[in-house]
């Protein structure tokens, strides 16, 4: 009889503490099919709006591909014409030029900007919002008013400058590639400088205050103090803020198009802008594509720096 009790005390014993450690599997398993769940959206858009269009895109850059009419494979045909393809090579040396001039106007328009308005002073919102407003303009719009501002009948710069006497005649800013390029790199710095300052405001503000009072104790100026502690301290938001820039410039296409649809002579035709026109012009559907592989093999390459710039360690030296 004792024996049977003691067996029995075990089973009950047994049975009333193994619930809890099953429960605690169930609720490990569930909540981690919640997390799935919750990320199932994010994947799901990945997939369709970026994965399927690659692939489709790679897979695309190995035929010939017209608009209408049966593709046949063609293995890398295409990507052996894009060596011989002057007029792609010419237009990626312009997006190249034009990246580095207006990555670094962007650059001295903003940063000035971010130290202006990161210290709290009358206005302040007021000013913040005042320069943020154009980048809420989407380009094809910004590029729209630009076309309008710089016509030269009906605009803004060359009739006013001319009823100023400013000029003897109406003056075509767009006619030659010195006037028109410059003005492009004027419409893109209003239209981003603002997001730009935006960013490098951030970096400005995570500076403790106390490593700049010190060095105002210690003797040192504000040039200084900015070689020393800002820009160190700074490392990650401007490499951010320069990939941003840098990409961007890289896929520049609408106020090309719309603003100069690549002249005056074919000269301002960027990367992005020959890939349509390849692709969209002279249905060139299979060639446009590998185009845009290569185009992208040059994005990876940027965003691979800025992973190794992001991964050195931030700080004073």
């Amino acid at each position: 009889m004792r024996r049977k009790y003691r067996q029995a005390m075990t089973t009950t014993i047994a049975t009333t503490t193994a619930p809890p450690r099953v429960r605690k599997l169930v609720g490990a398993g569930r909540r981690q099919w919640i997390g799935l769940l919750y990320v199932a959206p994010a994947v799901a858009l990945v997939m369709v709006f970026f994965v399927i269009p690659l692939g489709m895109t790679a897979w695309m850059s190995l035929h010939n591909w017209p608009l209408m009419g049966e593709h046949s494979f063609i293995g890398l045909d295409n990507y052996v014409a894009i060596l011989r393809d002057t007029r792609f090579w010419n237009a990626l040396k312009f997006t190249g030029y034009y990246t580095v001039i207006v990555t670094i106007a962007i650059f001295a328009i903003a940063f000035p900007l971010a130290i202006f308005i990161e210290k709290p002073r009358p206005l302040t919102n007021l000013y913040r919002t005042f320069f943020f407003m154009p980048a809420v303009v989407g380009f094809a719009s910004a590029s729209l008013l630009w076309s309008w501002l710089l016509n030269v009948d009906s605009g803004l710069f060359s009739p006013a400058a001319y009823d100023l006497g400013l000029i003897d005649k109406k003056f075509n800013l767009l006619a030659t590639f010195q006037p028109a390029f410059w003005s492009i790199i004027a419409m893109v710095v209003w239209k981003v400088a603002g997001f730009t300052m935006i960013i490098l405001m951030t970096g400005l503000q995570s500076i403790p205050q106390d490593l700049q009072e010190a060095a105002v104790i210690d003797g040192a100026g504000p040039f200084a103090r900015f070689r020393a502690i800002t820009l160190p301290l700074m490392r990650r938001t401007l490499a951010l803020a320069l990939i941003l820039s840098v990409a961007g410039s890289i896929l520049a296409f609408d106020q090309f198009y719309i603003i100069l649809r690549g002249g005056p002579r074919n000269q301002t035709l960027t990367a992005v802008y020959w890939i349509f026109n390849q692709s969209f012009v002279s249905f060139k559907l299979g060639y446009g594509a590998a185009l845009s592989m290569v185009l992208l093999v040059i994005l990876v390459a940027l965003s691979l720096i800025q992973l190794w710039l992001l991964r050195k360690p931030e700080g004073l030296d």
